[in-house]
């Protein structure tokens, strides 16, 4: 037998249990604070301490031996002979002062978003100061080295931890957080507690009775007709409670937020377009069943050649992917006389760059459960917006909108990957048919494959300047891979080129863009949003004409850099909250300072703009004496509960104590739009404000919360933008822009040593979450720019989590953020912008020129080749036969 201490508790177990360790804690004890994040020991959310040691619990049962990697040469292995008894402690087995300190130091120090690897970390935190009570960073970051964050950044974590181990040693009472509320003030983020400890739920940690599990039957090929599906032998098998094709889709099959051109399943007779596609869905009664069910389903094949890139798939011999073609969206930003303005220039640079494929990497995968309920589905989902998951579901169904609900549970990160369907309407389908509740959980290496990606790019671009380096015009061309379907391809290919020529001060522009379906995955919304492709590409220009003017890549900038009233180079006029200048200014000594520095500026937008409708909501309610904030903003990690919070108190004066964020409710909050184009904090932002400007009219009237018990407060913001291509002089293509300045710095070995940020944020909402979005945007980019990308093969994915070249905590350089404010006259949301988006763009064209700098090669692919992080690969030999 194997003896376990279990938080205190002895259990035995068989050596011949099957299961892995972290599922028997989450699903026969009930221990959710472990986060199955990958199964395969890469990400760390899984961790627990296990005698004195934290370790990845995503190993079996019988085989508790440490492997050499989790242990350093000084620690003890976890059971011997001599110990038959293994202790194992989950944040469910803190004792209560433990529990007190790393909730408020992590609280404190800002060092939860997303909040799935919290748990994880804690421990990770907890097995060294146990040890060590009093640990230097880089001992912290050591004892990190096997648990992956992608919201944080690192730095606030390893900040909680030094407070943790500080209020530990030194006995130190916990105190207390007493900020009002208002904007600007160090509250804490109101989900912090729940996620450090792990009792908030995530859709995995649901369980409800008589549940049955589900998953997809995926294609073989990118491109391959489907000749014959039968599903007779897996029907047969006992544990199959229900297998459904295309045929037993109730209503429309094809899916897709703003083209209907994705295939809920591939039908006989159609054609597959990737290997994310889904040719059937079982339904079982033991999850462990699935794979078997789904291995009887035979399918008959005609495997056709995949088209792998855009330029195949421009060819005119090409097939068709789509009925339109394989054109999804042609663009066009055409400004003054871009042709002219170059063929008269003192200096013109002209160069080609491509940016790859890359992964969210979110830390918790896809999940969603349905529930058949009166001839309606009610879904719990980890979306990026529950109305579009009503939207979908209902029209695959063939039901009324009003027949789904949606309410969200906790989102585990999502970056733009969990806008799409991807477990929702497949689980919503199944539970329709069997009337029973489905789970449908991808692994880790589902996620990797079928979810859109960031999307790959190939751009040419040609910038222009006089002779004292002010710039006069740009041209380029950017193809843009959209993969199997459209997802957000046009969106993002629109943001590509509304921001290709930066934040800059000139108007001659030509810019002509294409999205391309091939046979690739879906390439979709990513945090930065086409933005962060062309930003590389333009600042790196702008560093050749600064060479070829004689003045430094920042003077360039400065001289150039947009100034309230000026003109955007797609003509809208930058409003009297542009803070560019100061940006720039912030960083001015660090740069030139250093001997090994890049840099680069940046803007993005908040709300969908380019005359798309965009309305956020919000209903506040007084019920048992309390506010409550009801909408659908999804919080993926980012605090918009917070910020929703904190504009309540700042215009009513209320203690936050007196105030509730409700989760996202189809049947209870107001649709208020997805999460997505750095939205929410101005578009939900405003809505609340609005709202709450009523509720204040009611208390400054006399009134109190007593005598409001009941009553309902209704709040809109409609962004009012024109459409690309408008004919007006200076069109308003969004509601907001956000600005940036970084700097990278190399030591004299090519390591990025430091990156200092300055961030244009209109009114700030809580310094420590701007800082934790910009240091986490910081570590994303330089993932971006030096080590992460998405290889594929003939269109197939060859990747895993553990190669995807994340950034951990002991490669993580210093951070410096400064923040940036502007005293303007704010009309919209208290002068808000959102940052989520903006804070990951500047850093690869600021590393690429700090590369520039250090050996003198002007690299124009991502990731960057020929750095300490990654080398070129050498082409394959050719055997030469004798």
């Amino acid at each position: 037998m194997i003896n376990l201490d279990i938080n205190g508790t002895l259990i035995s177990l068989s050596p011949a249990e099957p299961k892995k360790l972290m599922d028997y804690l989450r699903e026969d004890l009930g221990l959710t604070s472990v986060k199955d994040g990958c199964s395969a020991g890469a990400c760390g959310t899984c961790t627990v301490i296990v005698d004195g040691v934290a370790q990845k619990s995503c190993v079996s049962v019988a085989s508790l031996e440490p492997d050499e990697d989790d242990f350093d040469d000084d620690d003890e292995p976890v059971a011997t002979d001599e110990n038959p008894v293994i202790k194992i402690t989950t944040v469910e087995g803190l004792s209560e002062r433990e529990k007190a300190v790393y909730d408020y130091a992590f609280a404190e120090a800002g060092a939860v978003q997303c909040g799935f690897c919290t748990p994880g970390m804690v421990l990770a935190g907890k097995a060294l100061i146990d040890k060590n009570p009093s640990p230097t960073d880089q001992e912290i970051k050591l004892a990190l080295r096997r648990n992956i964050c992608r919201c944080t950044g690192y730095v606030k974590i390893i900040e909680a931890i030094q407070l943790a181990a500080k209020l530990l040693r030194e006995d130190l009472p916990i105190p207390q957080n007493n900020a009002s509320g208002k904007l600007g003030s160090n509250i804490h983020r109101i989900d912090a507690r729940e996620k450090t400890l792990g009792t908030g739920e995530f859709v995995d940690d649901v369980t409800v009775p008589g549940m049955i599990y589900g998953k997809a039957l995926r294609t073989q090929y990118p491109r391959a007709k489907v000749l014959k599906i039968d599903t007779r032998a897996a029907k047969n098998h006992p544990d199959a409670e229900c297998i459904i094709t295309a045929k037993d889709v109730p209503g429309n099959n094809k899916l897709g937020h703003l083209v209907k051109d994705w295939d809920a399943l591939i039908a006989e007779g159609d054609t597959t377009r990737y290997v994310g596609d889904a040719i059937a869905l079982v339904a079982a009664k033991n999850q462990s069943s699935l794979d078997e069910i789904l291995s009887l389903i035979e399918v008959e094949y005609e495997e056709l050649t995949p088209l792998t890139n855009p330029v195949e798939a421009m060819a005119e011999d090409a097939p068709a992917l789509h009925e339109g073609g394989n054109i999804l969206r042609h663009e066009k930003v055409t400004r003054g006389d871009a042709q002219t303005a170059i063929a008269n220039a003192a200096f013109t640079v002209t160069q080609h760059y491509s940016t790859p494929f890359t992964e969210h990497a979110f830390m918790e995968p896809e999940c969603a459960i349905a529930i058949y309920e009166d001839g309606g589905i009610l879904l719990y989902s980890g979306g990026q917006g529950i109305y579009d998951d009503q939207h979908e579901i209902a029209e695959v169904l063939g039901i009324p909108n009003e027949k789904v609900r949606v309410q969200s549970k906790l989102v585990g990160g999502g970056f733009g990957g969990k806008e799409d369907m991807s477990v929702q309407h497949h689980a919503a389908l199944l539970a329709w048919h069997t009337q029973k509740p489905v789970k449908i959980k991808f692994s880790r290496q589902e996620s990797l494959l079928i979810h859109p990606k960031r999307h790959a790019m190939e751009m040419d671009l040609t910038t222009a300047c006089d002779e004292n380096g002010i710039l006069l015009g740009m041209q380029a061309s950017i193809v843009l891979d959209t993969g199997a379907y459209a997802s957000l391809g046009g969106p993002v290919l629109q943001r590509a080129c509304t921001h290709a020529a930066g934040p800059y001060n000139f108007q001659n522009v030509d810019i002509d863009g294409k999205a391309v379906y091939t046979n690739n995955p879906p390439g979709g919304a990513f945090r930065g949003f086409g933005v962060s492709q062309s930003a590389f590409a333009f600042e790196a220009n702008l560093n050749l004409l600064a060479e070829k003017v004689g003045i430094s890549p920042w003077e360039i900038r400065y001289r150039n850099a947009i100034r309230p009233g000026q003109s955007l180079p797609n003509g809208q006029i930058a409003d009297e909250s542009t803070a560019l200048v100061e940006c720039l200014e912030a960083v001015k000594d660090i740069y030139e300072s250093s001997k090994y520095a890049g840099i680069a500026s940046s803007f993005k937008n908040s709300g969908l703009g380019v005359g798309v409708p965009d309305i956020g909501r919000a209903i506040l309610s007084v019920e048992q004496g309390k506010v409550h904030i009801r909408s659908s903003a999804a919080c993926i990690g980012q605090g918009i509960g917070t910020v929703t919070l904190q504009t309540v108190c700042e215009v009513t004066s209320l203690p936050p104590e007196l105030i509730v964020v409700e989760a996202p409710d189809t049947s209870r909050t107001p649709n208020s739009g997805t999460t997505t184009a750095s939205r929410q904090t101005v578009f939900t932002g405003e809505a609340v404000r609005r709202a709450a400007v009523k509720v204040k009219q009611e208390l400054s009237s006399g009134s109190t919360l007593a005598d409001l018990e009941g009553k309902e407060f209704y709040g809109e913001y409609k962004g009012e933008t024109d459409p690309m291509g408008s004919a007006k002089a200076n069109p308003v293509s969004h509601v907001a822009y956000g600005y940036a300045a970084q700097v990278v710095i190399l030591d004299e070995k090519g390591k990025v040593e430091k990156v200092v940020a300055a961030y244009d944020l209109g009114k700030l909402v809580n310094r420590k979450a701007a800082e934790g979005q910009i240091e986490g945007g910081i570590v994303m980019g330089l993932g971006y720019a030096l080590t992460e990308d998405y290889p594929l093969v003939n269109s197939v994915p060859k990747v895993s989590y553990n190669g995807l070249g994340l950034w951990k905590a002991a490669e993580t350089p210093a951070m410096e953020t400064i923040i940036v404010e502007r005293e303007f006259n704010a009309e919209i949301a208290h002068g808000t912008k959102g940052v989520g988006e903006l804070a990951t763009i500047p850093t690869a064209p600021a590393a690429q020129g700090a590369f520039y700098a250090f050996d003198g090669e002007f690299r124009t692919k991502l990731p960057m080749d020929n750095t300490p992080y990654r080398k070129a690969k050498k082409p394959k030999k050719k055997r030469v036969k004798k």
